[in-house]
């Protein structure tokens, strides 16, 4: 055995955790801070993200799927039962909903005699990355910029240890970004924040740069490790860098870079899963093995995460990884272990080169509210390409496009995933609708009142929504008394603007013949491909994916983008007289939107057996066929990873359907 050294502390362990109901996920965050969970980590259903109640028709399908359902003050009461606040650290990722999320948890707080300057956590806060990637966005950028800020000043005085917006990098990089295109879109989100709270005159200067101290990151880690860790270097030299010449701070502490981070969860196969495994630790690894740049908070995704909803064992096991790698190991004993290493100084310093050139770009054309078209088509672009060459072959994905033989694996046998309760959105329905009987409705309605007064005259909306919040104002209401005011918005989708692969490789090449030769047998010059995402689901990127290659095929493709009913999407075939439809559902709703689409279909004439329905998404196999015998077409899911052989099926079930040759 060698020495040991003195052991630094280690990060705070997180799971991504919440789903069904506040009460089932309350057993589960026990259960885990049990098992060494050191924060929590809590994961919101899409309703509580998009600003509706269990009951609202958008709802239907959604609730308590992708996480915890929070309509009340009754939840939120329900899912920190028995969790002392004063001593947890709770990140919370949510964005257009985040100062009424907040608002709910200091009520509870509050109720608890909890001193608010004792509570510890974070709140991601980062809208202008929806409009990029994500998709949870509610209100358009001004007033979603107003509610940021008005938290970040409020927490500022009242709750000084919580950092009131996580600059969030994580889904850049699933929306197909370069490391210097993560870094740069993600510093100039941070800089058009605390642009904007220094813009409000709120802060006194002398105090602004510990605001500036309470800014927080949230990272992603990809499986190219070595230069994932120097991209988080890169990331940590630059914001020292814009933290001291642009914002004058001059306390190292509060120049900072303090991040937290889930390592690559789109990056994990459907095919041979168990290979993940060891993706998310070398992904671990480039976040934990730079001191100088270690994450201050680590939460890892289950190695079954494109399968499904991951169970309690599953999140088990990887926060054994992160307890292996802080405990046993010793690298918490030793300094930073790349320091003086000239590969990583050199990649390092490419990366800061490069990232610091195209941060410029953005900010030559009025920062990141101004320039979200241009980075949306940049985003597009990117994953295109990286799509690509996975399919060619030149980005090796092993079980995927390389090294596909394998055995069956023990780890899949049984139910692989955990099953959230049907029942579960019935419940949360009945719940809600008992808390509004028994809330005062007067003191409800004085508290929206209050909430459109503060909106409409510019003061902090932080005091009026916990106030709300206390009166048995619900999620839904909240958003909505904003609606009325702020109105709504449509984030830029970037598919039209994306370069078109004019050139295009064999495989392309033969199925644009294929497509062509359909639309001749129909006697129509373009095959028309209607693409929608139905639900509140706003991860777009498959679909974007689809529409772009489907266009580079020679399909004219129709893509409204996302957050679109069962009614609209049939409208829009009925409208746009489609040869095809395909539906994206990445939440788990498609067993209740689905069908309502095919219905809805038939109401306004449109037969799914001439006019093929395909859908894509996490899908298990039972699911898959009950959607099939309802009258999907096709149901493709994460393991049909080659978009040019998709759309050239598509083109076979369109000929199929109208008896042509293909």
């Amino acid at each position: 055995m060698g020495v040991n050294h003195p052991k630094d502390e280690p990060w705070l362990f997180r799971t991504y955790a919440g789903h069904t109901s506040a009460r089932a996920s309350n057993e589960l965050y026990k259960k885990n801070l049990a098992a060494g969970q050191t924060g929590l980590s809590v994961a919101f259903d899409l309703p509580t993200q998009c600003g509706y109640d269990a009951d609202a028709p958008m709802a239907s399908g959604e609730v308590g799927k992708v996480g915890v359902p929070i309509t009340s003050i009754d939840d939120m009461r329900a899912l920190f039962d028995g969790i002392p606040l004063e001593l947890m650290n709770t990140s919370m990722t949510i964005n257009a909903t985040a100062m009424w999320l907040l608002a709910l948890y200091i009520a509870v707080a509050d109720e608890h005699n909890v001193d608010r300057a004792a509570l510890m956590g974070t709140t991601q806060n980062d809208i202008l990355k929806e409009y990029l990637s994500r998709g949870t966005y509610i209100f358009p950028p001004e007033p979603s910029m107003r509610l940021i800020t008005d938290m970040v000043t409020f927490c500022a005085s009242e709750v000084p240890k919580w950092n009131p917006m996580n600059v969030c990098s994580y889904h850049l990089q699933e929306a197909g970004a370069e490391p210097h295109q993560e870094i740069a879109y993600t510093l100039a989100n941070a800089i058009a924040i605390l642009d904007a709270t220094r813009a409000t005159g709120r802060v006194a200067e002398a105090d602004f740069e510990r605001v500036v101290g309470r800014i927080s990151f949230f990272c992603n880690a990809g499986v190219r490790f070595i230069e994932e860790t120097c991209k988080m270097r890169a990331f940590t030299e630059l914001w020292d860098r814009i933290t001291r010449e642009r914002y004058g701070v001059q306390d190292p502490k509060f120049r900072r870079f303090r991040y937290g981070v889930q390592v690559n969860s789109l990056g994990l196969t459907a095919l041979q899963p168990e290979n993940n495994v060891y993706r998310i630790l070398l992904e671990a690894l480039a976040v934990t093995l730079s001191k100088d740049a270690r994450a201050r908070a680590v939460q890892l995704p289950a190695w079954n995460e494109a399968l499904g909803l991951p169970r309690p064992w599953d999140q088990q096991w990887s926060l054994r990884l992160q307890q292996v790698l802080a405990y046993e190991t010793d690298l918490l004993e030793y300094g930073d272990v790349l320091e003086g290493s000239h590969v990583i100084e050199q990649k390092t310093a490419e990366l800061v080169d490069a990232s610091w050139t195209e941060l410029q770009k953005v900010l030559d054309q009025g920062g990141s509210v101004d320039a979200l078209e241009y980075m949306k088509r940049e985003l597009v672009a990117s994953l295109s390409k990286r799509q690509r060459s996975i399919e060619s072959g030149e980005v090796p994905v092993v079980g995927v496009n390389r090294y596909q033989e394998t055995a069956p694996s023990p780890l899949e046998t049984g139910v692989a995933v955990e099953q959230v309760d049907a029942d579960a959105e019935k419940r949360q329905i009945e719940a809600l609708e008992g808390f509004r009987r028994a809330r005062d409705s007067a003191a409800a309605t004085r508290a929206l009142d209050a909430i459109r007064k503060a909106a409409r005259e510019g003061e902090n909306l932080m005091p009026a929504s916990i106030e709300a919040a206390r009166a048995g104002v619900t999620t839904g209401e909240w958003s909505d008394a904003l609606r009325e005011v702020f109105g709504e918005f449509r984030a830029p989708t970037g598919v039209s603007q994306a370069a078109q692969a004019r050139d295009g490789y064999a495989e392309l090449n033969e199925v644009r013949e294929r497509v062509a030769r359909v639309a001749k047998a129909l006697g129509v010059k373009r095959l028309r491909m209607l693409v929608g995402k139905p639900g509140l689901d706003g991860h777009s990127n498959g679909a974007e994916q689809i529409a772009v290659r489907a266009r580079d095929a020679g399909y004219e493709v129709v893509y409204q983008g996302i957050r679109l009913t069962p009614e609209m999407i049939a409208q829009a075939a009925v409208d746009e007289d489609v040869h095809v439809i395909g539906l994206s559902i990445l939440s788990g709703g498609h067993v209740l939107l689905v069908p309502d689409v095919i219905a809805r279909l038939k109401d306004r004439g449109v037969d799914p057996s001439e006019v093929p329905v395909v859908v894509g998404g996490i899908i298990p196999e039972d699911d898959a066929r009950a959607l099939e015998s309802a009258g999907v077409a096709k149901v493709y899911t994460p393991k049909d990873f080659d978009l040019t052989r998709i759309v050239g099926e598509i083109a076979g079930l369109v000929a199929r359907a109208h008896k042509v040759e293909a």
